[in-house]
């Protein structure tokens, strides 16, 4: 897997157009999830907005339905599903939408900086399931609607190693290597299929995660994750096969 940086500055131009192209975003709720969800519609997609906090994707379906297409509703807790209850979400997809064309991964769990040795075991296994695990059983669900079409797209948003690998991350900095591991496994397997899986690692932005985790932040301010959803729209969409296999990382 190769990683290549832009300047936030320079991002990927609105544009990209993912026209009669339906998207699955995993943590549609979430900040970037979110944001991600409102360019797609408003870039053309039929958005399936997948989250475990209702009020919240009913508040995203409102604002999406006001840009493009009407966005779908999935309501599911990622860290209490099963691979049946994903390859459930797979077969509603195809028998009520009839295709998938992308797969956001935007789903995260965080409970905050920890030392190892206070941490709670439960809470290393719950981030290392949700972060990863559980995008790996969604992606491998979606895989058989995704080679229907041809061309399709896997994008995994991704931390910076630099930062999740220090001390106090916890299952969650151990998850964000995994994906990494997981991202270059997909693309080997996937390389002479339509599937196409790439990664997003975005600015720092101002998420409730990254409350979580940087209190006194002095290093660079962080950014709204509007800033960053079009760079997803760019790699769901047709012009980001220039991404297959690598990590678009976004600079300020």
């Amino acid at each position: 897997m190769s990683a290549q940086s832009i300047d936030a500055g320079n991002a990927p131009a609105p544009g990209s157009r993912l026209d009669g192209r339906v998207v699955l975003v995993a943590g549609a709720a979430g900040g970037l999830g979110a944001a991600a969800s409102r360019a797609c519609a408003a870039a053309g997609a039929t958005v399936v907005l997948l989250g475990r906090k209702v009020a919240k994707l009913n508040r995203v379906y409102d604002s999406a339905a006001q840009l493009g297409p009407e966005p779908l509703l999935y309501p599911l807790d990622m860290e209490g599903a099963s691979p049946d209850d994903y390859a459930e979400l797979a077969a509603r997809l195809e028998s009520e939408v009839g295709r998938l064309d992308g797969l956001l991964h935007c789903a995260a769990d965080f409970a905050g900086l920890t030392p190892f040795a206070l941490g709670d075991p439960a809470a290393f296994a719950r981030a290392i399931h949700v972060n990863l695990t559980a995008r790996a059983w969604l992606t491998q669900a979606c895989l058989p609607l995704l080679r229907q079409r041809e061309d399709a797209a896997v994008v995994f948003a991704l931390d910076d190693p630099q930062r999740v690998g220090q001390a106090y991350w916890g299952g969650y900095g151990v998850a964000q290597y995994g994906l990494r591991g997981l991202l270059d496994t997909l693309h080997h397997e996937l390389r002479s299929s339509p599937v196409r899986v790439s990664g997003l690692q975005p600015r720092p932005m101002r998420t409730p995660l990254r409350a979580r985790a940087f209190t006194h932040e002095t290093d660079y301010e962080p950014v709204d994750p509007a800033v960053c959803a079009d760079a997803c729209v760019q790699l769901l969409a047709a012009d980001g096969a220039a991404w297959r296999g690598k990590v678009l990382e976004l600079r300020g």
